[in-house]
């Protein structure tokens, strides 16, 4: 398909997913089966456009003057396509099924969206923060966590694209043999995982590579993770022959990391309320040699409860709404709605009450969100605490220097006590990270 025809195809995709409210990765799908005759290298295009389009739909809407979907593919393209306007305008005027030429309006604002790309800190005039590219209601909470004075640097971090991330299964292998195995990749060691290795992110049209399905993954020696979620398996500090629940375990990933780091000793329980969610973490776990997992019954609250205050390490890793990862997911921020954020705190503040009890006298229970909200985060932790004089909070840094190579990061919100990691501070997907240690019995 000629450049002129992918834009034509995600502007439809995009069409879908505005009018039909879907998730985008829904719609690419389902325009991939209604037009066979795409091939692989045509679908990667189209996805591009129509994530890049939505990564910056704020300010490429401003500069267009307008956010429909046409307007939005046209100057996404300039940069997912390397085309000038004057380039796209050539191609829509001579290639078949493309959109129509640029009107002189559209042409300005293609002119001013190029402008900006060749001077990266120059701001959209007509709103404050349209450069972070993030919906208005979350302006003032996102304020609070990051500052003023770094939203719009924070908000285009999100906004990119993310690298591939992959952390070493030091059961299996080293950082040296799955940078070898991924070397035509570009693969290049990860700056604060000391087990981690990243694939630099696709640029214009091109596709992220398929490392899943690699020879070296398939003999687990590595899992695909980003470095913000090794950080914080890491950071829970889980040591060989303790008693340790992953409470959120989802399919499995930090489950996963934690089994490396106590070296197959000691206990894992692996606990998710959704059992469908847990579904894949068997074959994970095979893969992987990972032979110190439990799975629990997914959604057998008191089955779990009934293990009582066992455990060394209780990992909550917090359904949230997932803010820290909208450079995979672009479409989530634009989708995601106050009453959103209102059930997750709720779901929050029960798998708190549920993990709390759990936690033996001098034991861990922590916390771990992918989000950048600070109602999600230190806030939550809070209100934990002052709900539950018994634990209390260990600074970031000590853990850090328990658990990982070099001095820790300054933290994005600038506090001491967790952790925020974000992509323009650390190049990682936001993650909060908080540490608290059981004092005393409750």
């Amino acid at each position: 398909m000629r450049p002129g025809a992918r834009m034509s195809a995600a502007i439809e995709v995009l069409t879908a997913i505005e009018t039909g409210h879907r998730p985008a990765a829904v719609a690419l799908a389902d325009w991939g089966r209604a037009h066979r005759f795409a091939g692989s290298g045509d679908r990667a295009a189209i996805g591009n456009l129509v994530y890049d389009a939505l990564r910056r739909k704020r300010s490429l809407g401003v500069r267009m003057g307008s956010d429909a979907p046409r307007g939005l593919v046209l100057a996404a393209a300039l940069e997912s396509l390397s085309l000038s306007p004057e380039a796209l305008a050539r191609e829509l005027e001579t290639t078949p099924h493309a959109p129509e030429v640029p009107t002189a309006d559209e042409m300005a604002g293609l002119a001013a969206v190029a402008a900006a790309a060749a001077t990266p800190g120059a701001a959209a005039a007509s709103e404050t923060f349209a450069d972070a590219d993030i919906p208005d209601w979350l302006v003032p909470s996102l304020v609070r966590a990051l500052g003023a004075d770094r939203l719009v640097e924070e908000g285009r971090a999100l906004a990119g694209r993310a690298p591939v991330d992959v952390r070493v299964n030091t059961l299996k292998a080293d950082r040296e043999k799955v940078l070898k195995a991924l070397d035509r990749f570009g693969a290049q060691p990860m700056a604060l995982s000391p087990i981690g290795v990243r694939i630099p992110p696709p640029r214009g049209g091109a596709r992220a590579p398929h490392v899943e399905g690699e020879t070296g993954h398939g003999k687990g020696w590595f899992e695909v993770q980003d470095e913000g979620s090794q950080i914080a398996a890491a950071m829970a500090d889980a040591g060989p022959r303790q008693q340790v629940l992953d409470i959120c375990a989802g399919a499995g990933g930090k489950t996963l990391a934690l089994a490396a780091r106590m070296q197959n000793t000691g206990q894992i329980y692996a606990y998710d309320t959704d059992r469908r969610q847990l579904r894949p973490i068997f074959e994970r776990l095979k893969r992987a040699g990972a032979r110190n997992v439990q799975v629990l019954n997914g959604g057998d609250r008191a089955g779990l409860e009934a293990l009582g205050a066992r455990f060394d390490l209780v990992l909550v890793d917090a359904p949230c709404t997932g803010s820290g990862t909208w450079r995979r997911r672009p479409d989530a921020k634009w989708r995601l709605k106050p009453e959103a954020l209102a059930e997750r705190l709720r779901d929050q503040e029960d798998v708190l009450t549920l993990a709390a009890p759990l936690v033996k006298p001098g034991g861990r229970l922590v916390y771990v969100t992918c989000s950048l909200l600070p109602e999600e985060n230190g806030e939550r932790i809070a209100a934990f605490l002052a709900a539950n004089p018994e634990f209390a909070i260990e600074p970031y840094a000590d853990v850090w220097r328990r658990t990982l190579p070099g001095e820790p990061p300054q933290s994005a919100d600038g506090r001491e006590d967790g952790l925020l990691l974000t992509p323009a501070r650390h190049a990682t997907d936001g993650f909060y990270i908080a540490s608290l240690v059981r004092t005393a019995a409750a």
